[in-house]
């Protein structure tokens, strides 16, 4: 049996891309196979693991449980386009400096889920950062130097809210 492909149209990290496609094929194998944006990573392959986030319209979401297909129209940001944009630096160098790296394998979805947090919370405590990131999985650092990442980036932008405010 086969199965006929698709033309699609949608928005990857600022550039339009028209691509034909299976309707099975997954988004995050879409974005890193068609795409070649290897970083979203394919864990679980069942949205458990966190390593496939991106951001699909101003929201995060689990890459490998969608298809490409229906993200028809919409705009996709990957870790690649949120990383050239510098729209987290500080979170991506607090990550290193607190060793919240490790391997690597699940930083691209801790830092997606962590900006989202931190632009809907400013100032989450220990408890709601951990609570936020507790749908991504890490099996090297622990997660402490994480939530320490994390906790020091909103500390360090609220400093600076608070000194513009003076």
């Amino acid at each position: 049996m086969t199965t006929e492909k698709r033309l699609i149209s949608l928005s990857v990290n600022g550039e339009l891309q028209a691509k034909i496609v299976e309707p099975r094929m997954s988004l995050a194998d879409f974005l890193r196979i068609e795409l070649e944006l290897t970083g979203t990573h394919v864990g679980c392959e069942s949205g458990v693991c966190g390593a496939c986030t991106v951001n699909i319209n101003g929201q995060t979401a689990r890459a490998c449980t969608m298809l490409a297909v229906q993200v028809e129209g919409d705009e996709i940001t990957t870790i690649e386009g949120a990383s050239e944009s510098g729209e987290f630096r500080d979170l991506q160098d607090a990550f290193h400096a607190r060793n919240a790296l490790q391997c690597g394998f699940c930083t691209p979805g801790m830092l997606m889920m962590s900006a989202e947090l931190l632009t809907q919370n400013s100032k989450p405590c220990r408890q709601e950062i951990r609570e936020y990131l507790s749908g991504n999985y890490c099996r090297c650092t622990g997660y402490e130097a994480i939530v320490d990442a994390v906790e020091t980036v909103a500390q360090t932008r609220n400093a600076r809210v608070g000194e513009q405010d003076d």
